[in-house]
């Protein structure tokens, strides 16, 4: 790439100002809390697993400093104290937001995310599960992650505002028949059940006894297909 005019090192006005007029900076404030509040809104649509293991704010001082200060190391057109601006601008949004979310915890909870139930009683909660940005297969591996052999052992499950699964578990002798979460035993899932005993719905995990060669939709989400519960205590 050929440059349009030689470089001089250390001038000293290309390095603080370039061409732009002082009241410039006033410009570069505006983008910076318009690109600022466009991140968050970004983060905030792609769900919380996007951002699991970083609080919003975190990742998002990342990206927007990260842009500032990798252009400045190398864009000879990029003056030092435009970014001085976006450095102050940003960190200064990052605390305002972080005292915000102290002072009112509904904006909080807005903004990052409150804990949400998706598991009670051995069952998906189908209308906060449905609200989430996180699908039955990433679900079913957390809980797999936290030894659940099936649903019926779990008394409730909560995704928490960094995506993390917190799971509570019923006492071995209140474990209740319940939707398995083994891969191998979901494909085996059934619309006619082959042996009559519990079914679970493998969409919600709402368990029914059934008679063998049923076939009927879940009264809870009506989903059509089926698989045997499991009734197994869970070894931590």
């Amino acid at each position: 790439m050929l440059l349009q005019a030689p470089i001089v090192p250390f001038d000293w006005q290309r390095l603080l100002w370039a061409d732009a007029p002082p009241l410039f900076l006033l410009e570069v404030l505006a983008r910076c809390v318009v690109t600022y509040l466009l991140t968050l809104a970004a983060l905030r649509v792609t769900g919380r697993r996007g951002v699991r293991q970083l609080s919003i704010f975190e990742l998002s001082i990342i990206l927007a400093l990260g842009s500032a200060a990798g252009d400045a190391m190398f864009y000879d057109d990029v003056p030092l104290t435009h970014v001085a601006v976006v450095f102050v601008a940003v960190s200064g949004l990052y605390l305002l937001f972080n005292r915000l979310t102290e002072r009112f915890p509904r904006f909080s909870d807005w903004l990052e995310g409150a804990p949400v139930l998706l598991v009670e009683d051995g069952e998906v909660n189908m209308p906060n599960f449905r609200r989430q940005n996180l699908t039955q297969k990433e679900l079913f591996g957390e809980l797999r992650q936290h030894q659940v052999e099936h649903l019926g052992q779990v008394r409730r499950a909560y995704i928490e505002a960094t995506g993390d699964i917190s799971a509570y578990f019923f006492e071995d002798n209140e474990v209740r028949p319940g939707l398995p979460l083994w891969p191998e035993r979901l494909l085996q899932q059934r619309r006619r059940t082959e042996e009559a005993g519990p079914h679970a719905c493998c969409q919600c995990g709402h368990v029914l006894e059934l008679a063998r060669g049923a076939a009927r939709p879940c009264p809870v989400c009506r989903a059509d297909a089926w698989v045997p519960a499991c009734a197994t205590r869970r070894q931590a």
